[in-house]
């Protein structure tokens, strides 16, 4: 009886120190430590791996590239590491952009009364071939013009901008402007996937003048 009791002791005892653990780190102190879609910690943690259940690791900071990897106990899939760790780099599309209030927002610009009609509408031209290489839609009669998306890929998103100008009133003359600027979170997407992209507060920096260009010019007196 006396031995029966000792093994189940050993045994007590033996069990958790056969649990597998994975020491998680990344190279942001304060970057989030997501396991399963919950955010477990900042930095580092300690996974301790149920041998039949998977395992979504993710570490994640604004203004850097998100990283994701899948971790699994002995019996639920491959051999597990001992520990992962998460070199984390600056997300390029963030670093080519910058936040702006100017994204996605119509913009009322009034034109400065001693440009006609066709002085006006020239000059608005020659704005936006100053920003993009495309024009999809230009239609002098009813002062409409639509630039071809403009698209850039990152290594995590990709990004498209166009220009879209209309006529917002004949007397004072005032055009709208607005720049499209969104966002697929996901690279080398297709320009025409329409239902993958969504509006971005941020627009990238060699368009971060078009808005301001078109109220220096078209106002200037």
């Amino acid at each position: 009886m006396k031995t029966i009791f000792l093994k189940l002791v050993l045994t007590l005892f033996i069990v958790p120190l056969t649990a597998q653990n994975v020491v998680i780190n990344a190279s942001e102190s304060d970057a989030q430590i997501i396991v399963n879609g919950q955010n477990v910690s900042s930095g580092s943690y300690n996974l301790k791996l149920d041998k039949h259940q998977c395992y979504k690791v993710k570490a994640q900071k604004s203004g850097f590239l998100r990283y994701e990897v899948d971790v699994c106990g002995k019996k639920a899939g491959p051999e597990p590491p001992k520990s992962i760790y998460f070199e984390m780099k600056p997300d390029d599309a963030e670093e080519a952009s910058v936040k702006t209030d100017q994204a996605n927002i119509d913009f009322a610009i009034e034109v400065n009364k001693d440009l006609n009609v066709n002085d006006a509408w020239k000059l608005t031209n020659q704005i936006v071939t100053d920003y993009f290489d495309a024009i999809e839609v230009a239609d002098k009669e009813t002062s409409y013009l639509r630039t071809a998306w403009s698209v850039q890929t990152f290594a995590q998103n990709t990004i498209r901008t166009r220009l879209i100008i209309k006529l917002a009133k004949s007397d004072p003359l005032t055009f709208k402007v607005k720049l499209n600027s969104e966002q697929s979170g996901a690279a080398g997407t297709s320009v025409k996937a329409d239902e993958q992209f969504r509006d971005w507060d941020r627009i990238l920096r060699k368009y971060r003048n078009v808005i301001n260009d078109f109220s220096t010019r078209l106002m200037k007196k």
